[in-house]
């Protein structure tokens, strides 16, 4: 394939040389995963996005039906195949990016058709939504949506693959049996989306301080994260926001906001990442009834170059961090409160204080001549607060007012926590 290289490719069968430089290869893969890095780096890649189901409804009746009418020998006035029933064929039959195996069933429709043609002479046929599974057989896919409102723990995300988009469920529970806290994960995932796991534990655990400092429930809790159809291999790094979401929600106790879905790769420190296969899925999204969709603020410009009838009824969000997410996810309750003002503005907004002599507070002096009271309760000096009682000498009074008095001054300059707790302790 590499033209630098093939201008004297040797024919071992035929023993012949042949130059294949001005020669162009084809070559078509539904994922470049599966493709050598070697053959892949002498390769020029076109991404091509697969159809949505409005446009395998159209290449179903304008091209597939007449050219299996073709080859069967039927006539149009023999069979007729609803609108509703391709529908259907294309939505719980046939999800792939393409046509092929969409052909193949109509095919296998027109063939039955026309045995029934031959064996009952003059009859028309009318295959509809109601008579398709007996043509075709019992749906192959199930409806992408498993809630009409999720549950806590339970976050909807997007993901891309070989047959196009799907909606990916990610569900989280506590274990009340175990008695460790951790994090197990299910569902056949691949190593990336296993790190993706780790990183959304992590962050999780980091975020809950901000919003909700007294909350405690990943100190103590055993979790196990799920990842539904776990006959299914899975792998990739964009369900990281809804891991998160979904991690969040269970430690909050609050379901996510309804008809939601979220797709973006999460970092430690709480970025967002962008992702690819945003066509294919929010094709996914509305198969879903999705009105909300959550993207990374990189793909913004994959978002603008959506069809207008795909981005149609779909409500889309961008997020730079995790905390633009959380503010889509979940009620305005749980948002964490306003940061507070720094050292700065909080010294402008005080209320003035009067300023206090620098000098050493006086203490009263103690008459020798008068008589002891009955009860030694302490006296307190009105300026310093130092505990003066009968008992203690004039050195001692002394030396307990000077290390007020520097205590003070501390206290005056720097007016920190630390200061006030000095102060406590020495009343």
């Amino acid at each position: 394939l590499d033209p630098g290289q093939n201008s004297t490719f040797m024919d071992n069968y035929l023993d012949v040389p042949v130059d294949l430089s001005k020669a162009l290869f084809v070559c078509t893969a539904n994922v470049k995963d599966t493709i050598p890095k070697p053959l892949l780096d002498r390769m020029e890649v076109m991404q091509l996005a697969g159809y949505i189901p409005e446009e395998q409804v159209q290449i179903t009746k304008n091209h597939l039906i007449p050219r299996a009418y073709t080859d069967s020998g039927l006539r149009p006035d023999q069979i007729d195949i609803t609108h509703e029933a391709i529908q259907n064929l294309v939505r719980n039959y046939c999800r792939d990016a393409g046509v092929r195996n969409l052909q193949k069933h109509v095919d296998k429709i027109v063939r039955k058709v026309a045995l029934k043609v031959v064996r009952d002479k003059d009859q028309k046929y009318s295959v509809t939504d109601e008579n398709l599974h007996n043509f075709v057989g019992k749906q192959v896919f199930s409806a992408d949506r498993y809630y009409e409102e999720n549950p806590t723990g339970v976050v909807m995300g997007l993901a891309y693959t070989q047959m196009g988009g799907a909606a990916l469920y990610i569900e989280t529970v506590a274990d009340p049996q175990s008695t460790k806290n951790g994090l197990r994960i299910t569902g056949q995932l691949g190593d990336v989306m296993k790190e993706s796991t780790s990183i959304a534990y992590t962050y999780a655990k980091n975020h809950i301080e901000v919003v909700s400092p007294s909350n405690k429930f990943f100190e103590t809790a055993a979790l196990h994260l799920h990842v539904p159809e776990g006959a299914t291999p899975k792998d990739g790094p964009s369900a990281g926001i809804t891991m998160v979401t979904s991690l969040l929600s269970l430690a909050l106790n609050s379901p996510p906001t309804p008809n939601l879905a979220m797709t973006g790769e999460l970092t430690l420190t709480g970025k967002v990442l962008p992702i690819g296969g945003v066509r294919e899925k929010m094709i996914a999204a509305k198969r879903a009834g999705v009105k909300t969709v959550i993207l990374p603020i990189a793909n913004r410009k994959d978002w603008d170059e959506l069809p207008e009838n795909i981005r149609t009824g779909l409500d889309a969000h961008y997020a730079d961090y995790y905390s633009d997410v959380f503010a889509i996810a979940f009620d305005k309750s749980l948002q964490p409160p306003v940061p507070p003002k720094s050292r700065e503005e909080k010294s402008v907004a005080r209320p003035s204080v009067k300023e206090k002599p620098k000098k050493s507070p006086k203490v009263p002096k103690t008459k020798t001549e008068s008589k002891p009271k009955k009860s030694e309760e302490p006296k307190f000096h009105e300026k310093s607060d130092v505990v003066v009682t009968s008992k203690e000498t004039e050195e001692e009074r002394k030396k307990a007012v000077e290390e007020v008095a520097i205590l003070i001054n501390d206290f005056k300059s720097s007016r920190s926590k630390t200061s006030r707790n000095k102060i406590k302790d020495k009343k």
